[in-house]
């Protein structure tokens, strides 16, 4: 076995340590997560329903937000490209991620959208319901032009790229295919983090990260248990997509990670304790595309991203991991 495939915590703090200012662009749907938290005590006397006293609410960045959110909470430069509506939810979450060290000189305004937003309502840390509001459809052209422009100026800058798809339309043919095409001539690495509908869309990207349910339905095909029909799903997805590797999270399971040429490796899971794996793709793909940036190996890049999922999955709600968090569980 070379020293790729078996990294000592040595060889993986020393990528932690390289992350900081490096410069990575986040493409994708951005939203507001709104937690609405409280206790529980009765039932609603109006209908069969849990009464949540309300003692806590937050916004936090969603979406690509919570990409861009990982990526800043490790150390990096980090620059988004994607659209918000011309509303108070637009103008806290482009505000919030500015305090984060995010830059939002990309992020359209388009007057005739609503902000992404999503709002849970957590009562004893069990999520009692969530209500969403957006707008569905593709960009408008006036829109996705513009989007096209932000996206040529971002990438030249930049030293990786992840697309961030929650298929609220930002990620259309047209900018993936762009997006695509100026990584490569940059020579830079491109992530995607995939929406079930666009699969077949994400030809010669660097890395897709789906979970395992993304990874058959994107392949339309009913799942399978066991390693064998696994291994078979994930060579076949390389090829139909062309990409250089595929990295598929199985939950408890760990992860799978395929190379284009055939070889694949089953990492076991970090995590400790599970609370909540909202958002823990998010930190996959975050951590997975810094390393990269950082000159990790694929391999590496995928042992530093699993054991950031181990730490995120043991916090309640969309959550980050920091370098420090990082640094801690490679001693």
């Amino acid at each position: 076995m070379t020293r790729d495939m078996n990294p000592g915590p040595r060889a993986l703090r020393r990528f932690v340590a390289r992350f900081k200012d490096k410069r990575i662009l986040v493409v994708g749907d951005l939203m507001l997560d709104q937690y609405v938290r409280g206790s529980v005590s009765r039932i609603s006397p109006e209908a069969p329903v849990p009464v949540v006293r309300v003692t806590q609410e937050s916004f936090i960045p969603g979406g690509a937000g919570n990409v861009a959110d990982n990526l800043a909470s490790l150390g990096a430069l980090v620059s988004v490209v994607g659209v918000v509506g011309d509303d108070e939810a637009g103008r806290e979450l482009t505000d919030d991620l500015r305090a984060r060290r995010v830059s939002v000189d990309g992020v359209i305004t388009d007057r005739w959208r609503v902000t992404s937003q999503k709002c849970r309502i957590v009562a004893e840390r069990q999520q009692v319901v969530r209500f969403d509001r957006e707008t569905a459809g593709a960009l408008s052209h006036e829109t996705e032009q513009l989007l096209l422009k932000r996206l040529c100026a971002a990438v030249s800058s930049a030293q990786a790229v992840i697309l961030s798809d929650y298929g609220k339309g930002v990620i259309s043919p047209k900018v993936l295919a762009s997006a695509i095409r100026q990584a490569k001539d940059s020579r830079i690495p491109i992530t995607v983090d995939p929406k079930i509908e666009h699969f077949r869309r994400y030809r010669g990207v660097s890395c897709l990260t789906p979970n395992l349910q993304e990874a058959w339905a994107g392949m339309r095909r009913p799942p399978k248990p066991g390693l064998p029909d696994l291994e078979s799903l994930g060579r076949d997805i390389l090829r139909a997509l062309r990409s250089e590797s595929l990295l598929i999270t199985r939950g408890p399971d760990g992860m799978s990670l395929f190379n284009r040429g055939g070889r694949v490796v089953h990492i076991p899971t970090r995590a400790r304790e599970v609370f909540d794996v909202t958002g823990a793709g998010d930190t996959v793909i975050s951590v997975l595309t810094l390393a990269l940036a950082a000159g990790a190996s694929i391999f590496q890049a995928a042992q530093l991203a699993n054991h950031a999922a181990g730490i995120v999955v043991g916090k309640l709600g969309t959550a980050v991991t920091t370098a420090d968090e990082l640094l801690e569980v490679l001693k």
